[in-house]
């Protein structure tokens, strides 16, 4: 997906924000921002990949101030606020145990990013308000027939505290004998999951997790490993978690496989692009 001119604000808040995690120094800072302007003024246009963008500016952020995670405690907390909800979700799916719910519970995964939340936050209205919305999109029955269709299936997962919920949909997942394949990232970047994050999740107990081969924001083609390549190739199903990934996967020709994602429409841009409204829960086919 291309950027559109609300992206530019978005990166210079991601900016402030992994610079303030990374380090104190003001003046570090005020350097790093001036490289970051520098960056962005050669390289922000219409034509702009916005996953490739990003990483590239994390990047700058981590090698400048030497922290190789700057979310490191986020990513911690972010586990630890969502395994305090599970016993609470599980209860919710003992009610209704159907592959929409599972579905939805994953995507309020997204909706919540337990990163920025604490154990302050009013985390059950949100997911009982949620149980309650309709998906806006719902290729459920197409989803389902995939699921019937296939025996393995690729998932790439998001963030952390995110991937305990997508646990869940992973053991509904297995009652269609499917092999699960869980993509991670190979470095740290953002909140997202990494191989240490996905072990202390417990996903190995659902399937096989392997590394994308690089640290990037979402799905960036031009920079996975030639392993997690031909994983990807020899994948006909996949389910794709997060705006990130969708992002990255829409550059990419996917016109022989069978592509599910679910997310939250959580800015204006990707709302746009997919002709939503701003926080809708989608689960849908491309």
């Amino acid at each position: 997906m291309k950027i559109s001119y609300e992206c530019g604000a978005c990166f210079l808040r991601q900016a402030r924000e992994a610079m303030d995690l990374a380090c104190d120094d003001d003046l570090l800072k005020i350097e790093i921002m001036n490289d970051i302007f520098d960056f962005l003024a050669d390289n922000f246009s219409k034509d702009t990949n916005s996953n490739k963008t990003g990483s590239i500016m994390h990047n700058i952020i981590k090698t400048k101030t030497g922290c190789e995670d700057p979310y490191y405690k986020e990513k911690i907390q972010g586990n630890e606020i969502a395994l305090k909800y599970l016993p609470h979700v599980k209860e919710i799916l003992k009610e209704n145990d159907s592959l929409e719910n599972y579905v939805k519970i994953a995507i309020i995964g997204n909706i919540l990013d337990f990163g920025a939340f604490t154990l302050d936050d009013d985390i059950d209205s949100i997911i009982n308000e949620s149980l309650g919305n309709d998906l806006a999109v719902k290729d459920i029955e197409e989803f389902e027939n995939s699921l019937k269709k296939h025996d393995k299936v690729l998932y790439l997962v998001d963030n952390t505290g995110e991937i305990v919920f997508d646990k869940l949909l992973m053991a509904k997942i297995k009652e269609y004998d499917l092999d699960i394949t869980i993509a991670v990232k190979s470095e740290p970047i953002l909140n997202d999951a990494c191989m240490a994050e996905a072990l202390e999740a417990g996903l190995d107990e659902l399937g096989e997790i392997v590394e994308i081969g690089a640290g990037t924001v979402g799905y960036v083609d031009s920079e996975i490993s030639d392993e997690f390549r031909e994983i990807f190739k020899s994948h006909e199903f996949i389910i794709s978690k997060g705006m990130g990934n969708y992002e990255g996967l829409t550059e990419i020709d996917l016109s022989d496989k069978d592509v599910y994602f679910l997310l939250c429409a959580k800015c204006n841009t990707i709302a746009r692009d997919i002709g939503v409204d701003l926080k809708d829960m989608l689960l849908f086919k491309k």
